[in-house]
């Protein structure tokens, strides 16, 4: 992904080149191939590109319509050969997606966001009447953050400049580290009150110191499909989801699939071959790259991803992912970390991956996030009964209660209260064990953001669409979020590409029987009949994979004596945030072997990391809902429990 910074002022005032020449150091490692740049009275723009298609690299940006108004387009279009029919006769095949989508705006205006299918994220500067749009593709795979004052908005691709160049310090933004203690933040949120970002399938209106969000697509409840045939619906989705891995080919440079030997990536790699095989495709060539980490019992995935590539007749790339380094998550203190999810990073492994791309010249990395969710990997039967029930269809719901009573090895009436529970206000009932805040944070502090640590989800409503479709937009919500999350990489820029979150293939997944999609004793029942005879059988018929949990206990018990002494004086704790003893507690027991939270210990250890280098760097002035505070490096401050010179101590500690 390209980058992008700006700055407009709405009443008029010129923008000053000095603050944009701060910024280019900082904006440069993720756009290699080169600047644009605009200062022009009330808006500053630069640009800097990072191309993987051979269209991309006849765009010239920031692009100035013939109206004058200045474009920002960082993306794929997809439906580039549709979009020129529709403009009948504006574009043509040769025309780059920038100069396509400019069309498309042009004729349709805002309505046209909902026509761009792909991974995109634009800025658009109207000088007419000084109003600057921001828009984002419907799933968010692209990142855009702005923040304004009284007469200004600025905005970029990475949080850094805004938080580095502001004029002040920043709160702490409370809702956001609740949804990192739990499932993801919404993605309309960063971890700093005042900077927002572009929520997915919206566009922002900023003009004269008013903003205005507006959702300009989204999935439709009625459009569905129903076929005669199981047939039918295998070949439907193996066109779509072909489509889909075509789409994502589309590249200049050698493409690289990540393969982990479950059914998500290595259906990626199977399909994309034999697109290439058959039809060609504009990527020069298809590598693919594997994890595997000796040290864990639960994870042996050697066997599997080997299995694709004796099929391919092509050995992959393997990288080592055991928990050899300190635990560090990133460079240390010395390196701004924008967000916690920065320290949930091998930097071992990522220097890897970064030397393996630079050696290729590798610019697009293929990801099988999504496929779990959206294709049926979690075998639950509470969409398609809750179907039933709101349906009417009593015969029906007694019929497969029975046999997913068998199936699951429990009485049908439990399995009817799974369903019925799903339809309750969340004042009656609580949440399951497994979504269950850890038990070491703050009552208080789940209390006023019980929202996001039950993961922004509403139970189901019998009246409207249909339940299934209901869980559909919540797992949907939920990648969302997860994409939001992704730090970016300015060691070796690279693009993330998703086949399984593809608009269309997304459509169809929704819109056909929850019978289709999974069924009893048979997980992925869809995928598996589609893909029979393209992805070998040892994956179809594999066991779902299992939960990596030896690994970060490993590292938490070489980190020890470090996260004991850290957690005498945690950040987090000051905060008001958690219970300090009930999470020694918890790293008591991991040191124990004995079962625990892992992913929640290993994200408040990441919160605790990111906050000290925050502090280091001087972006905060940490206040929580109670009122305490902990100093910056841009203010002076009481600190209740831990004092400056212990979080600098701590911070040199860490880096060592």
């Amino acid at each position: 992904m390209s980058a992008q910074f700006g700055i407009c002022n709405f009443d008029g005032k010129p923008v000053d080149p000095h603050g944009l020449d701060q910024v280019r150091p900082l904006l440069a490692p993720y756009g290699p191939d080169g600047e644009g740049y605009i200062c022009n009275g009330d808006v500053g723009i630069i640009y800097r590109a990072f191309h993987t298609t051979k269209e991309s690299r006849r765009e010239v940006q920031p692009y100035v319509t013939a109206f004058g108004a200045v474009f920002i387009w960082d993306g794929r279009l997809d439906n580039r050969n549709e979009l020129i029919d529709l403009l009948a006769g504006k574009t043509s095949a040769s025309s780059t997606d920038l100069e396509i989508v400019d069309a498309a705006y042009e004729r349709w205006g805002t309505d046209s966001f909902a026509k761009l299918i792909g991974d995109w994220a634009l800025s658009l500067w109207e000088p007419t009447n000084r109003t600057l749009i921001l828009a984002k593709d419907f799933i968010g795979t692209r990142q855009l953050y702005y923040s304004t004052k009284k007469n200004q908005a600025t905005w970029c691709t990475i949080l850094d400049p805004l938080l580095l160049f502001a004029d002040h310090a920043f709160d702490l933004n409370e809702e956001y580290v609740a949804g990192w203690l739990s499932f993801f933040p919404a993605p309309d949120l960063t971890p700093y009150v005042g900077i927002h970002a572009v929520p997915p399938s919206s566009f922002v209106v900023l003009k004269n110191g008013m903003q205005s969000t507006s959702k300009y697509w989204d999935f439709d409840p009625s459009k569905q499909f129903h076929y005669h045939m199981d047939s039918e619906y295998e070949e439907h989705f193996r066109n779509v989801f072909a489509n889909s891995v075509r789409r994502r080919l589309r590249s200049d440079s050698p493409v690289l699939a990540e393969l982990s030997g479950g059914m998500d990536s290595s259906s990626i790699v199977c399909v994309a071959d034999v697109v290439t095989r058959t039809e060609g495709t504009d990527a020069p060539s298809l590598d693919t790259v594997s994890y595997y980490d000796d040290s864990e019992p639960n994870w042996n995935e050697k066997p599997y991803f080997g299995k694709i590539e004796q099929k391919r007749g092509r050995v992959g790339h393997h990288i080592d992912a055991s928990p050899a380094e300190r635990m560090e998550f990133t460079s240390g203190n010395k390196q701004f970390a924008p967000t916690p999810s920065h320290y949930c990073v091998s930097p071992r492994v990522m220097r890897y991956l970064a030397d393996l791309m630079k050696m290729q010249g590798n610019r697009v990395v293929l990801s099988g996030v999504g496929g779990d969710e959206v294709a049926g990997g979690v075998p639950t039967p509470v969409p398609e009964l809750a179907d039933f029930l709101a349906k009417g269809r009593l015969k029906s719901l007694t019929r497969q209660l029975k046999v997913w009573a068998l199936v699951r090895r429990k009485p049908w009436f439990h399995v009817l209260f799974e369903v019925v529970r799903a339809f309750l206000p969340s004042a009656l009932i609580s949440l399951p064990e497994h979504l269950r805040p850890a038990s070491w944070l703050d009552e208080a502090f789940i209390q006023c953001h019980r929202a996001a640590f039950s993961g922004y989800r509403s139970r189901l409503r019998i009246f409207g669409s249909l339940p299934s479709f209901q869980e559909n937009i919540a797992t949907t919500d939920l990648l969302r979020r997860q994409l939001a999350c992704e730090p970016l990489s300015a060691e070796h820029p690279f693009e993330l590409r998703y086949p399984f979150l593809d608009r269309d293939l997304l459509e169809f997944l929704y819109a056909i029987p929850r019978s289709q999609i999974i069924r009893p004793r048979e997980r992925r029942s869809l995928m598996r009949r589609s893909l029979n005879g393209i992805v070998p059988d040892e994956i179809l018929n594999r066991k779902r994979k299992a939960f990596v949990t030896r690994s970060p206990m490993t590292r938490i018990l070489k980190e020890r004596s470090r996260l004991l002494e850290m957690e005498q004086h945690m950040l987090v704790s000051s905060l008001n945030l958690l219970h300090r003893q009930a999470f020694r507690f918890a790293l008591d027991e991991i040191c124990q072997g004995k079962e625990t939270n892992i992913v929640a210990v290993m994200r408040i250890i990441a919160l605790e990391y990111w906050l000290r280098n925050s502090i280091d760097q001087g972006a905060f002035k940490l206040a929580c809902s109670s009122g305490r505070r902990v100093r910056s490096g841009r203010e002076t401050a009481q600190i209740p429990v831990t004092t400056q010179a212990q979080v600098s101590g701590l911070q040199k500690d860490s880096a060592s």
